[in-house]
């Protein structure tokens, strides 16, 4: 075919290395093609699915899944980023293929590493008989910042650690793997690898069959099944919670995608409390007991009260509750104390005293310098090794000799003559090479292998049938890592035979037990939810606002000829500025309507209150679906600037602010048709009618309460805006009346639109709002939403149209006492629902340093 890949893996268009220039290429093992310029032998499958589908073809393709990456709204935070620390995942569409006798070689050597160091952690914090058999130097473990004294003597449910454990794995010059380091607290990663695992299955359906790849879904099982196994009561439902740090982490999106796909409720450190030492998960109706707590949070700041006072992640009195069985921590707490470069050194004698067997898995070659020998070992071969702390937690970045002056050396030296055992020296791993797509070539990059094995419920451990590839930025580039700029691959372990079609979707086979509960909402989310709604409602009755002042400016000439715009410039006034002066919405209406769209430094406008949106829901991104999500993410492009030199046209804004409006209004939909009626959707609900209410009111208090000269065109503006003119063209077929305005858009609870109908909806939220059954009377929110609702039912629409030397003062009495009664009623859901919360969106943005040292010894 004309466009076909005749040499896919070695054509010059996507070649290894390029245009083949002397040393363009990476040096060292490359794992698609072999010394003689050939694909390596489980690399043909891939070779000729890549020949049959064309050039064009992947291109399109591939295009396709950024697309779908994006929508998606898949991120890792980068800190520093010039363009946000909300960076979308960089995935290759060449996978990572591993052929099965790699795959069982790797998983045994792997299981046997999981094994014993389990076994250790079980000695360290217990008998401490490794250390008075001197097959672990106390330097190791006692100033180590991850050997936790509180947690020593812990009983942890059947001796199990390590529930999630992960391994860096590398391949040198001479192919064989090698362990680059353990994961062993909070490991991160396999929420990014499942995601592109669905990415690729998508993009390429065709080389994923005919290459037999394992599925990952066994996997999670797995994992889903040991952790149900923990559960110290309520075994045959537990409650599960994942703790995150929050949105603010670096790999908040794989948190929030891992509660979704395991059925976890996402939790904040502020959603638990400990009473009478057991962890409760403070939701709506009260408190609910948890079970296990599967965390991505460092071991040090997973409790305040006996780690680390300073967290406000964590949950103060967690530890005393684990150490009383009440609650199961995974993994388990002090599990950090592992994670030091050193330990390598000393795993072969360990897995000999331990397990009686011979270590069937390289370390990559270490030397902890406060050994003589392994000092002098170090200092004779400098330039051949990588220098790291001892300890993860100092956060000293790893340090390459051959890279140094002689004077940067020599300090170095010394250093190591100073303090030898606050060092560790490794081997500079000559890491293997894998094909990256860039542009319309493949190219050489470094790659470092992160393997995930889960703990079954049998004792032992199930390796994953894949993992998360990370690949280098650059071909020079010595560090592998996300944070530098690197992108990831997915990673196919390829079977010999038929793969299992295993999902975790339940087949037609199973019984389930039948329920209409999704489980209580945590407060936390509930918050989230209400603020969701009262975002979106404003963006949307922003937008319409300015799209009818737009119009006008496009259609006419000036205020002249559209006598309405002072007054719908008066409307947008007044929602940056309730009491702002009629008089100052009078000027240039395009010196007005500019900065309120565009101008995110104005947190009234509308590319401000679209980035609220999109912040809010990327929190409880795990509480909606995944359309609602791509919806709010679609605003993101909507509010930028168009390009054009000589600024934005009006033409061009209309343009943007009518596909915001039919943005919001899919999001809106989706809320109405596609939501359950459960507590979270009454939250997002509550605040969307609330913040309806109170634009229609500040709308209507802007035209109609001081008359204008030229009513009529005010009248038509102010339906317009309220979408509300067409209804009032069916049922008046004469001119505007101002009375008849008035009872669409204040009394009528048909129209939607109006405000009788936002406030009977809030009466009904609040009505199914969970509280004391056993409570006499109504509860205050309840009496607040029916006094709004009842001060607009009671009134008259004639009698709210009688003009008195120039204002409506029956109108203004009525908005008046309803826009008094709904900030009370918005306390009153906060205070009896949502107090509970530490920190709120209304605050400064949290310090970032304390949020990313979260999990700082888990980059990617």
């Amino acid at each position: 075919m004309s466009d076909g890949l005749t040499e896919p893996l070695t054509d010059p268009r996507l070649a290894p290395g390029g245009d083949f220039r002397p040393g363009a290429e990476p040096s060292g093992y490359y794992e698609a093609v072999d010394e003689a310029g050939e694909p390596r032998p489980h690399w043909a499958a891939f070779d000729d699915a890549l020949r049959e589908l064309g050039r064009d073809e992947l291109a399109g393709r591939w295009r396709e899944a950024k697309q779908l990456i994006r929508e998606n709204g898949v991120t890792y935070n980068v800190y520093g980023d010039p363009h946000g620390i909300a960076r979308p995942w960089q995935l290759d569409p060449i996978p990572l293929l591993v052929p099965t006798h790699e795959s069982v070689f790797l998983g045994r050597g792997l299981i046997q590493r999981a094994k014993l160091l389990e076994l250790v952690l079980t000695d360290l914090y217990g008998p401490q008989r490794l250390l008075k058999d001197g097959l672990i130097p106390p330097q190791l473990v006692f100033p180590n910042p991850g050997f936790l004294r509180s947690v020593h003597g812990i009983k942890v449910p059947g001796g199990r650690y390590l529930h999630l454990y992960a391994a860096n794995l590398g391949r040198g010059s001479d192919g064989n793997w090698r362990v680059i380091g353990d994961r062993t607290q909070a490991p991160s990663g396999a929420g990014y690898a499942l995601e592109n695992r669905i990415v690729m299955t998508r993009t390429l359906p065709e080389a994923f069959r005919d290459c037999r790849v394992h599925r990952l879904a066994l996997f999670f099982q797995t994992f889903r099944d040991t952790l149900r196994a923990l559960a110290p009561r309520n075994k045959d439902n537990p409650r599960v919670v994942l703790l995150t740090p929050g949105p603010y982490n670096e790999t908040y999106f794989e948190h929030a995608y891992l509660a979704r796909y395991l059925g976890y409720t996402l939790v904040e450190g502020g959603d638990l409390t400990v009473r009478d030492n057991r962890v409760y998960l403070k939701v709506l109706g009260g408190l609910q007991p948890v079970d296990v707590i599967f965390r991505r949070l460092d071991d040090d700041f997973c409790d305040p009260l006996e780690l680390r006072p300073d967290s406000f992640l964590g949950v103060p009195g967690l530890v005393h509750a684990a150490r009383s069985g009440n609650v199961v921590v995974a993994n388990a707490l002090g599990t950090g104390l592992l994670e030091t470069p050193a330990l390598p050194a000393f795993l072969p004698r360990l897995c000999r005293a331990v397990l009686g067997e011979e270590l069937k898995l390289e370390s990559v070659g270490t030397w902890w310098c406060g050994e003589p020998d392994s000092l002098r070992y170090v200092l004779d071969h400098l330039s051949q090794l990588v220098i790291k702390p001892v300890f993860p937690a100092t956060r000293i970045e790893p340090v390459f000799p051959a890279e140094l002056t002689a004077a940067q050396r020599l300090a170095l030296v010394e250093r190591l003559h100073a303090r030898p055992w606050n060092f560790v020296a490794q081997d500079r791993l000559d890491l293997s090479s894998a094909p990256v797509l860039d542009g319309d070539r493949l190219v050489r990059r470094k790659l470092v292998v992160r393997a995930y094995l889960a703990a079954d419920t049998n004792g032992g451990f199930m390796c994953m049938p894949g993992g998360l590839t990370r690949v280098s930025a650059s071909p020079d580039t010595t560090v592998v890592s996300m944070q530098r700029g690197g992108g990831s691959k997915d990673t196919w372990v390829l079977a010999d035979a038929a793969v299992s079609d295993f999902s975790l979707l339940p087949g037609s086979g199973q019984r389930v037990a039948l329920t209409r509960s999704g489980g209580n909402l945590p407060s936390r989310a509930a918050d989230n939810l209400y603020w969701l709604g009262r975002y979106a409602e404003r963006a949307e009755g922003l937008t319409r606002l300015l799209r009818g002042i737009v119009v006008r400016i496009t259609e006419r000439s000036g205020l002249v000829d559209s006598p309405e715009l002072p007054c719908l410039l008066h409307a947008l006034a007044i929602t940056a500025d309730p009491k702002c002066p009629r008089g100052e919405a009078e000027c240039d209406p395009l010196d007005r309507v500019f900065p309120a769209v565009f101008d995110s430094s104005d947190p009234n406008s509308l590319a401000s209150v679209v980035n609220a949106v999109r912040s809010v829901a990327s929190v409880v991104r795990d509480l909606i679906s995944l359309d609602m999500w791509r919806v709010v993410n679609s605003l993101g492009e909507l509010t930028r600037p168009p390009a054009d030199d000589d600024g934005p046209t009006p033409a061009a804004v209309l343009d943007l602010l009518n596909r915001t409006v039919v943005t919001l209004a899919a999001f809106g939909g989706l809320a109405t048709e596609s939501m359950t009626r459960g507590e979270g959707w009454r939250f997002l609900d509550l605040g969307r009618k609330l913040e309806r209410s109170l634009h229609t009111i500040g709308l209507i208090r802007a035209t109609l309460v001081n008359v204008s000269p030229q009513e009529g065109p005010v009248l038509d503006a102010v339906l317009e805006v309220a979408d509300s003119g067409m209804t009032y063209r069916r049922r008046y077929m004469s001119s505007l009346r101002a009375e008849a305005v008035l009872d669409l858009l204040v009394d009528d609870e048909t129209n939607p639109r109006s405000l009788a109908s936002q406030l009977a909806a809030l009466a009904e939220d609040v009505d199914h709002l969970p509280r004391s059954t056993g409570a006499a009377g109504r509860a205050p929110e309840q009496r607040f939403a029916l006094a709004a609702l009842g001060s607009v039912r009671m009134a008259e629409p004639e009698r709210l149209a009688v003009v008195e030397e120039g204002t409506r003062p029956a109108l203004k009495a009525l908005l008046d006492h309803v826009a008094g009664w709904l900030p009370i009623l918005s306390d009153a859901i906060t205070q009896q629902y949502l107090s509970h919360l530490q920190t709120s969106r209304h605050l400064a943005r949290p310090d970032l340093t304390l949020l990313t040292a979260a999990d700082s010894g888990d980059r990617l």
